[in-house]
């Protein structure tokens, strides 16, 4: 098959369109004929070198964790699977034509979804689910979403209205025209000093950002209130121990995925796909997504 390898860490440039050997699926294995993977952050930090004191790369390695695509065959003991289904996962090396993925976080793309576009939900979908659900937050309660008219944070606003809370986007100045079509009850701009000191007391806040803008706002947080955030605790958390601080590092489950991507189906959360790349153009696709403002990009084998 044609994959992309790494095999040492860098920029964009040491992401090479090779040859490499069929992945075989195991026992619980399913093997996967990719019809897009999408790029993720993740992706081009690992590539860097910036994970790999938690998740290293071996090399020569694949990369890439988004897929969606057709299953070609299973392993022993597997039966939820068989060839021809349609699926799509959080996987391992899925910059790649082909693609080993575990039964168990394995799941069956929702009828009419299509294919390739749903490569770009697994990973950010389930991610903006999950850092909502970190704050605990209830119907009639107020939560600023940080980052807001990106992916993990549109999920994340989906979700919050969907338990009843009062959303605020939180975005940059120059987002805030975007911000007004993510669905949240108020747009406010974080890089805007006087907005930050103006907001009322929240009950949570679910912040994709990180850096100065968390410390800002975990100011702004009540007192047992919960700040989730998926870029670490606020640097000047040690100041506000009322506020309960939790790092979300999302994990599979199924029931969520599907959840979220048939919202995406019917048109209550978009997750816009800026970009359709041909595989072998992975640093290219690598190097716009680093430089970020722009939305999901697909590498389709």
């Amino acid at each position: 098959m044609k994959a992309i390898v790494v095999r040492e860490y860098g920029g964009p440039e040491v992401l090479k369109f090779e040859e490499y050997p069929d992945p075989v699926p195991g026992r619980g294995e399913v093997l996967v004929r990719i019809a897009a993977a999408s790029v993720n952050p993740i992706d081009f930090k690992r590539r860097a070198g910036l994970t790999k004191d938690f998740y290293p790369m071996q090399f020569p390695s694949l990369i890439g964790v988004d897929m969606a695509g057709t299953v070609v065959s299973v392993g022993p003991g597997v039966e939820a699977f068989g060839a021809g289904n349609r699926v799509f996962a959080m996987a391992d090396n899925t910059y790649a034509e082909l693609c080993v993925v575990k039964a168990d976080v394995l799941a069956d793309i929702p009828e009419g979804l299509e294919l390739i576009p749903a490569a770009a939900l697994p990973l950010v979908t389930t991610t903006g689910n999950q850092l909502l659900s970190a704050t605990g937050i209830k119907a009639g309660q107020t939560v600023m979403v940080v980052g807001a008219v990106g992916n993990v944070g549109r999920s994340a606003v989906f979700t919050a209205k969907g338990r009843g809370a009062t959303v605020i986007a939180g975005v940059l100045k120059r987002q805030t025209d975007e911000a007004k079509a993510v669905g949240a009850d108020q747009v406010v701009a974080t890089d805007d000093e006087s907005a930050i000191a103006s907001l009322p007391l929240l009950d949570a806040v679910a912040d994709t950002v990180g850096g100065s803008t968390a410390a800002k706002l975990i100011a702004k947080v009540k007192t047992g209130g919960v700040f989730a955030s998926v870029a670490g605790e606020p640097q000047n958390a040690a100041e506000y121990p009322s506020v309960k601080t939790v790092f979300v590092f999302s994990h599979f489950d199924r029931g969520t995925l599907q959840f979220m991507a048939e919202a995406v189906r019917d048109g209550k959360l978009v997750i816009p796909i800026s970009l359709k790349l041909p595989l072998r153009k992975a640093a290219a696709a690598q190097a716009a997504a680093e430089k970020g403002g722009i939305g999901k990009i697909l590498l389709v084998p």
